[in-house]
């Protein structure tokens, strides 16, 4: 039996992460898809034509960009022979479309494909199910299509009704008794780890600028996430008032709804020489599992284990871990249910609670700041893990190249 060819990423990028109904609330999905594809295609060099397929994730999609994968080709300006696609694991779909991007590679289907996820949270719309066939009387009801999303992510008939992700977070924080100081001292040090982040230049080379319109002037340069919060502290995450009555998540202590892109190339081994391309890194090995749906912040814990139990490799082997922070207490039962707690290699510079959670755009975001990381440190292996709504969770390992 022939190897199977290794699936190496190319030149990822991201653009910085703005805030729910911040800077980028008025640039659409498509913008911000198009500016990260546009960037990884000048950083690679390689022919746009040579592009075999776009696969990009959004979690929110509606009828205004659809099928965001060839939307992002053509907005890029790409050959119109070039394909795209869209897909939807939810918090998991930035990953997951690395991962299936991976699988075209690997199976032979393609040699080159571009990957990665949008999100913009500040732009999902309300809508109707009730206007089709039109109403004989009585109102109209409008669907906030972000709550609804979390509302509606299991069958109320087989689970209950659950909320929204809030109660699956207060869930386990009872479960694993997560006190609110800890959930609290955990954001604190999210936000100063970015923070630093910032003032280090560590995010400098993997952000790509949108320039967004203005009334007059100049567009502006958006280049720096706007969600991190430095002067954050437990105490003064402390004064914030649950989200849930007797709870302990709250708008400190939880990821922050964000406006973002992030792409890459993904492109065969046995190719790059001939194209001329460097890798940051390649694709080990990924997994996705379920999980209860009440607890659905839980995912990391069965999913990582399955990803080691299949790929071998252990946490001792983990030079980085980035755990997408959908909620702190979330965080903190994971490390409880991994039995591993070694924050020096955990989340170093910040994740969704200071950096933001741009759901659809959250997977590739976290792979590439775990790429430049890894090699900024000279790392080998890299895990990436993420709770998804509905009850999944998804997790891949990385090694640098």
């Amino acid at each position: 039996m022939a190897k199977q060819r290794r699936a190496a990423i190319v030149a990822p990028v991201r653009t910085a992460v703005g805030t729910f109904g911040g800077t980028l609330r008025d640039v659409p999905v498509e913008i911000l898809a198009s500016t990260v594809v546009t960037e990884t295609l000048k950083r690679s060099g390689i022919d746009p034509a040579l592009v075999e397929d776009v696969v990009m994730a959004q979690s929110y999609a509606n009828s205004e960009v659809p099928c965001v994968g060839r939307w992002a080709a053509l907005q890029a300006g790409l050959p119109v022979h070039v394909p795209g696609m869209q897909l939807d694991r939810r918090c998991g779909g930035g990953l997951q479309a690395i991962a299936t991007a991976a699988m075209m590679v690997q199976s032979g289907a393609a040699d080159v494909v571009i990957a990665g996820g949008v999100e913009s949270m500040s732009s999902i719309e309300y809508y109707s199910t009730d206007m089709r066939w039109g109403k004989r009387a009585g109102s109209v009801t409008l669907h906030d299509r972000l709550d609804r999303g979390r509302e509606r992510s299991q069958p109320e008939s087989r689970f209950g009704y659950i909320s929204g992700m809030i109660e699956t977070a207060e869930n386990l924080a009872r479960e694993y008794g997560i006190s609110r100081e800890e959930a609290d001292a955990y954001a604190a040090r999210s936000h100063a780890r970015a923070a630093a982040a910032w003032n280090e230049g560590r995010f400098d080379a993997e952000v790509v600028a949108v320039d967004v319109p203005q009334r007059r002037g100049d567009p502006l340069r958006f280049a720096r996430d706007e969600g991190v919060r430095p002067d954050s502290t437990a105490q003064s995450l402390a004064r914030l008032k649950p989200l849930m009555r007797d709870g302990s998540v709250t708008a400190g202590n939880a990821s922050q709804q964000s406006d973002a892109a992030s792409s890459c190339l993904i492109v065969a081994e046995d190719r790059l020489e001939a194209l001329g391309l460097t890798p940051m890194g390649y694709l080990v090995g990924w997994t996705a599992v379920g999980c209860e749906p009440a607890t659905m912040g839980i995912g990391p814990v069965p999913a990582v284990e399955k990803l080691f139990r299949k790929t071998g490799l252990s946490f001792d082997q983990m030079d980085l871990i980035e755990l997408n922070e959908a909620f702190a207490c979330q965080v903190l039962a994971v490390l409880k249910g991994w039995g591993w707690n070694d924050h020096s290699r955990l989340n170093v510079n910040g994740s969704g609670i200071s950096l933001g959670h741009p759901i659809g755009a959250t997977g590739a975001r976290v792979m590439t700041s775990l790429l430049y990381e890894m090699q900024r440190r000279g790392a080998r292996y890299g895990l990436e893990t993420m709770c998804v709504g509905g009850g999944q969770g998804v997790a891949a390992i990385f090694e640098r190249a």
